[in-house]
This record gives C-alpha cells, sequence and structure tokens, in this order.
C-alpha cells in the first residue's frame, strides 16, 4: 500500500498518537513500506515520530530511520536514549549506520557503539565512521558475500548461504586471495549450476569493475552509470576488499548532484531546504540577486551612454528588450547542454567536432531569427533600422552560443560548479554583451 502525502492523513496520525490509539496506528502501518512511513513521519513532530517508531518492528524501523529526512531524523532521535538507538542500529545496514551516527554528538555516538550487541556491525561502523561522506569509503557497506579462491563450489555455496544471513541483497559473490585481495567475482546462477567439486578458481570472472575507497562519490556514480552496474567493490591501494556500493546508495548521491546543479543554475548559492530559516533560505538567494541587480544597474548606465542614439533615433528602444531576451534564452540554452555534458563526462574527447556542431547551431539560429526579424521590421518600419537589429541579433546569437559554451568549461577547469554559468551570470553577462554589440551595430551602420 502507498500513501500520498497529505495533511489531513497526518492530522490523522498525529491525534492517533495523541489519544494512544496503538491498536489502530498498528493496523494502519502494517505491511507498508518503510520508504512511505518515513514519508508521513515528515510532518509529524519530533515526538509524534518517536512514539510511532517505538510501535514498529525494529527492523522496519530501522529502515524508517535510514529513509528519513536528515533534519527530521536527527530532531525526533535527540529523544532517544543511546541504549534505545542501539537497537536500531544493530538491524541498520552498516552505511546508512555509519551516516546515522555521524550526526549525533560524539558521546551519544560511542555510548550508542558501546551498548550495541551486534559486534561484528559495530566493527563496520567503527571502521567506516574514518571515511568521509563524499568518498567511495563514505558509501559503501561492509556487508557481503566473499569466497576463497582455493574452495570449490560446495564449500562456496554452504559458505554463501552463512554470509548471506547478514546480507539484504546478494547480488554476487566477490572471489579473493587469503590476504582478502579482490580476484574477481562469480555470478549466482554460474554457481548454482555447477558441480559441487569444482573449484572456484575454474569459474571465477577476473575481469571486475571496482573502485578505490578514496575515489569520489561523483566518480562512483558515473562508474555504475557508465557499465549499468547495480553493485560494484571497494578496495583500498593495496586491492584488499573492503566493501561494496550498492545502486540506491548511487542514486541517492545523483540527485543530490541534480539537486544541487538545479539550485545552482538557479542562483540559489547554498544547499537549502524549505524547512530551513527564512534568513538562510534569503541568504542562499541574496549573492546572485545581487549580482543581478548590479548588472540591471550597469545596463542601465550603459544605455545612458548612448543617448544621443535613442534620441536620434527612438525606435531602437523598442528592439531593447528583444536583443537582452534572445542573447540570455541563447547563452543559457548553449550552457546548459554543456553543463549536462560535463555532467555526465560526454564533454571529452573529439572536442573540436563538438565546438563546432555548437557553432554550427548557433550559426543556424541566428540566420533564421534574424530572417525573421528582418522581414517583420522591413514591412513595419524603417528598412535602416531592420537591418540594424538583424544584424545585431545574429551578432548576439553567435556571442552568447561562444560565451554559453565556453563559461561553463572554464569553470569546470577551475574546479567551480559549471552549472552557474547557466544561471544569473550568464544571463547578466549576456545583457550586457548584447547592450553593446547592438548600440555599436547601430553606430556603424546609422553612422
Amino acid at each position: 500500500m502507498s500513501y500520498e502525502y497529505s495533511a489531513k492523513y497526518v492530522k490523522q496520525i498525529s491525534r492517533a498518537v495523541e489519544q494512544g490509539e496503538n491498536a489502530y496506528l498498528k493496523n494502519e502501518f502494517e505491511n507498508v513500506h518503510s520508504a512511505d512511513i518515513s514519508l508521513i513521519m515528515e510532518g509529524l513532530n519530533a515526538e509524534d515520530c518517536k512514539y510511532i517508531l517505538e510501535l514498529l518492528d525494529p527492523e522496519v524501523g530501522a529502515d524508517v530511520i535510514s529513509d528519513i529526512e536528515d533534519d527530521t531524523r536527527n530532531n525526533f532521535l535527540s529523544l532517544f536514549t543511546a541504549e534505545e538507538l542501539s537497537k536500531y542500529m544493530d538491524k541498520t545496514d552498516s552505511d546508512d549506520a555509519a551516516d546515522i551516527l555521524n550526526d549525533l554528538p560524539v558521546k551519544v555516538r560511542e555510548e550508542v557503539i558501546a551498548n550495541m550487541t551486534n559486534q561484528e556491525k559495530v566493527l563496520y561502523i567503527v571502521d567506516l565512521l574514518h571515511y568521509e561522506e563524499d568518498c567511495a569509503g563514505g558509501l559503501m557497506a561492509k556487508e557481503l558475500v566473499k569466497a576463497n579462491i582455493n574452495w570449490n563450489v560446495s564449500q562456496c555455496i554452504d559458505e554463501v548461504r552463512r554470509q548471506a544471513k547478514e546480507v539484504d541483497k546478494v547480488y554476487t559473490v566477490y572471489v579473493v586471495d587469503d590476504h582478502d585481495i579482490l580476484l574477481g567475482r562469480i555470478s549466482m546462477k554460474k554457481l548454482l549450476i555447477a558441480a559441487e567439486d569444482v573449484n572456484v578458481s575454474d569459474l571465477y570472472q577476473p575481469e571486475i569493475a571496482k573502485v578505490h575507497s578514496y575515489q569520489d562519490e561523483e566518480e562512483v556514480a558515473e562508474l555504475m552509470q557508465h557499465y549499468d552496474l547495480e553493485v560494484i567493490p571497494v578496495v583500498n591501494v593495496q586491492g584488499r576488499l573492503l566493501g561494496r556500493i550498492t545502486i540506491d546508495d548511487v542514486v541517492d548521491v545523483i540527485t543530490e548532484q541534480a539537486e544541487k546543479d538545479q539550485q545552482a543554475m538557479s542562483g540559489i548559492s547554498e544547499d537549502v531546504e524549505e524547512t530551513d530559516s527564512l534568513w538562510a533560505m534569503a541568504r542562499a538567494r541574496l549573492p546572485w540577486l545581487i549580482v543581478g541587480m548590479s548588472g540591471g544597474l550597469l545596463g542601465a548606465n550603459f544605455l545612458g551612454g548612448f543617448e544621443d542614439e535613442l534620441r536620434l533615433v527612438p525606435a531602437m528602444a523598442f528592439f531593447i528588450p528583444l536583443i537582452t531576451a534572445t542573447g540570455g534564452n541563447v547563452g543559457i540554452q548553449s550552457s546548459t547542454i554543456v553543463v549536462q555534458s560535463l555532467a555526465s563526462g560526454g564533454f571529452h574527447g573529439s572536442s573540436f567536432n563538438r565546438y563546432l556542431r555548437v557553432l554550427m547551431v548557433a550559426l543556424l539560429n541566428g540566420v533564421t531569427l534574424s530572417l525573421l526579424v528582418y522581414v517583420f521590421n522591413f514591412l513595419f518600419t524603417d528598412h535602416d533600422l531592420a537591418i540594424v537589429v538583424s544584424v545585431a541579433l545574429f551578432s548576439v546569437i553567435m556571442i552568447a552560443s561562444f560565451m554559453g559554451t565556453i563559461t561553463p568549461i572554464i569553470l569546470d577547469k577551475l574546479g567551480i560548479n559549471p552549472a552557474l554559468a547557466s544561471g544569473p551570470f550568464i544571463t547578466t553577462c549576456n545583457d550586457l554583451i548584447g547592450l553593446g554589440v547592438y548600440f555599436s551595430v547601430a553606430k556603424v551602420l546609422l553612422h
């Protein structure tokens, strides 16, 4: 059963918590996916969340804690004692448990670990706490299934059965040597259909995609996307198998990166959510709003320098919005395509051909739009002005396309998020350049 997030339903659940209707609440959440429960809990206060969590099976509760948004989770987890939290951490995957504990105060974190009964999970979590959140080591889970290359199929299957008890999803069996060096993998299908006395060394596939624990999470996501992987092993610099990263964690990385790029393209300089304070939300928007406002002031002063031209040919003012809007749109379109290519790793390699294609597209668009504007102006305005506007529009489209292409590439080389080039930055620049080109062309052609 799947729930829609509605205020009415949340109020109904909150009322049931307030009146202590445990039977109703247990019935409502029975056989409900943890993701749906966490979605409902987003609209509840911390006390209600804690109350509901204590009614759930500990395994379901552990999944809910993993699925829920960080801010909501931190609020209601602060109401639990370390002993209460430890029973959920015992049931949580090591990578999720490490992320949750990392958000808690150090004292509470150590108390939770001390109260955990699953000592193997404790070792996993302590190991993962050493890694930064945005690297492969911070993404990986320690739970996996591995087999020694010296075993036969019978030994391997027995060991897989034992190890799989601690692993939610078994995608593959990793093959290691006596020192845990990753050698390859065996698919479950090949393992099940092989004769019992066949050696693992005769079955395993040595060529295997893997990542090192220090690699950036975006590199991991790109690799798993490229090879269409559901899971990828993580090794240290010596090649020792440390853990695995599953597709659900990579989807989170891709989603977070997309949200950051979207915010950057919208001119939001910080990672903010609706639940953040008003000042935090305003602060994230102000920098680029100030940039845009400064560009507008510069544009106004810029127009003041061409006051004589506007006095002589007042009709020129009618086409200023056309020039600036078209230049801004072309720049944003070009930069957005380049940003997408950079994000997918597709703007490397044959760069000359890509630049040439961008140029040809700009040329085609420029000629088409300029001809349309010329025909319109020729029919309804002065012929000389029609030529000025058409030539200026063509020039602005070519320059804006160049700016929109080259700016995100330069920002990427400088280590700055290239998505910034698709927001107010490129629009403001193109407005000023467009006005300069327009009046320069008018000055030349109209003497």
